[in-house]
């Protein structure tokens, strides 16, 4: 097995993946808060972590991927008043959760292993403020509780911020409960409107945004797991605030990787909801189709900002259709030896922190050296793109033969470019595209492929 290295936000440096138990690998990634339905940003960490999977998988390893749904929290609550007519924070929560999965299903990747949701693992957050409060790094006020942040010696270390710098973004909520304004809310007392709350010790109400987290993470994966993902927004305070909690209350690292992805951008601007910048998921896929948009995001290296446009959209359309032409004159079986390099090039750079860009050029070499060849075994392309969840590609129409109309639209076509009769030849290319087929021409004469 290759040796795996991954950028590791708290050292700031590309490390080695050394598993907790050798062979197996335990990855958490924050999923959506579902009080709207998703974005195109938001699919790129459900497709960077599930592509990351089956790499590590193809390596041997043995992969747990938890993503949670955050279906307790105030934006639920707020979208759900403002519906028209207003409708339950648990209904809003549950209908778009099932929009979650409904769009992130038609991206064709499968499942992650464990999909929690917070609002069915009260049990064991209430079970972690308590670890809290009993250490001294919590405390109750009026019904809510607080981390004090300042009992723990390595905060900041995952942002590489300076204390006193740091600012929860809580604004004046629960100020004068609070004993530090730097600490933050592990549990909030339930207010007028808000329908949907549990008891606990210190009061009846509902768990804080991180430490939901921190508690889904340690339910499935145990305290030390291998990676845990995201955006790279949410490294301060969501990332921050989980490592903290866990440190404190177990003694013990959450996690031994914190890999975080960057930003899908819109004319250089990250897009998000505040901003109002936004492509609804159904919607891009809608416009683009599902093989554009997995590959689009293996185009740009995972850590980096990605630009979302037409012409990035239209390139990746362009990509899969020369790997689909390329599928078509593929036979089944192994590869030719002296493609194996390329075949490894291709791996090299997954295990070189996760290198989909440079994985992508070894591909499209190994493609065009096919091309120049006749019958040349499919395996490594097979292999190659199954990792990028794009085998399917290569059974894109096979097999599938042009009927009769056709063929005789196509032998039409001929005959008008033989007598230079452009107009007429290009009516015939068209009545052939409505009917799914693509003309393309070669040295062997033109052949009709499916569009």
């Amino acid at each position: 097995m290759r040796e795996i290295r991954l950028h590791d936000t708290r050292r700031g440096e590309v490390v080695a993946l050394e598993p907790r138990t050798p062979g197996e690998v335990g990855i958490y990634a924050c999923g959506p808060t579902v009080y709207a339905r998703i974005h195109i940003g938001n699919a790129r960490p459900f497709v960077v972590y599930s592509l990351l999977k089956r790499f590590l998988e193809h390596e041997g390893l043995q992969v747990t991927f938890v993503s949670n749904i955050t279906d307790v929290n105030d934006k639920i609550y707020d979208a759900a008043a403002r519906a028209r007519p207003p409708v339950p924070s648990a209904q809003l929560a549950r209908e778009m959760a099932a929009a979650y999965v409904a769009d992130t299903d038609r991206l064709g990747l499968g499942r992650p292993d464990h999909e929690p949701l917070a609002g069915e693992t009260i049990g064991p957050i209430i079970d972690l403020i308590d670890a809290l409060i009993e250490r001294g790094s919590a405390y109750a006020a009026e019904g809510d509780v607080y981390f004090r942040v300042r009992t723990d010696p390595r905060y900041g270390e995952l942002s590489h911020r300076a204390v006193d710098d740091m600012d929860q973004g809580e604004g004046l909520e629960g100020a004068a409960r609070k004993e530090d304004p730097l600490d933050f809310a592990l549990w909030k007392a339930q207010k007028p409107g808000e329908d949907t709350a549990w008891d606990a010790s210190w009061g009846r109400g509902r768990p804080g945004w991180h430490i939901e987290c921190s508690a889904m993470a340690e339910e499935l994966l145990g305290v030390g797991f291998d990676i845990h993902g995201g955006g790279n927004d949410l490294v301060f305070p969501h990332h921050e605030n989980e490592a903290a909690q866990t440190r404190m209350g177990r003694g013990a690292e959450l996690a031994r990787i914190w890999m975080h992805n960057g930003m899908l951008q819109l004319s250089g601007e990250k897009m998000a909801k505040s901003v109002g910048n936004i492509t609804p998921l159904g919607e891009a896929l809608d416009t683009w189709g599902r093989d554009a948009l997995v590959l689009f995001f293996s185009t740009g290296h995972y850590h980096q900002p990605l630009q979302f446009s037409d012409e990035t959209l239209a390139q990746a359309q362009a990509s899969v259709r020369r790997i689909r032409d390329a599928g078509r004159r593929l036979r089944s079986g192994d590869s030719p030896a002296d493609l194996e390099p390329l075949r490894e090039r291709f791996f090299d750079a997954l295990a070189d922190d996760f290198n989909t860009p440079r994985a992508l050029a070894a591909l499209y070499e190994w493609i065009g050296e096919a091309n120049k060849r006749e019958g040349v075994g499919d395996a490594h392309a097979r292999e190659m793109l199954a990792v990028l969840g794009l085998e399917n590609l290569l059974d894109a129409g096979a097999g599938e033969q042009p009927d009769e109309q056709a063929r005789a639209l196509l032998d039409a076509r001929e005959a008008a470019r033989a007598a230079r009769d452009w107009a007429e030849a290009d009516r015939l290319r068209d009545a052939l595209v409505a009917l799914g087929w693509e003309v393309r021409d070669s040295a062997a004469g033109p052949e009709l492929v499916r569009r």
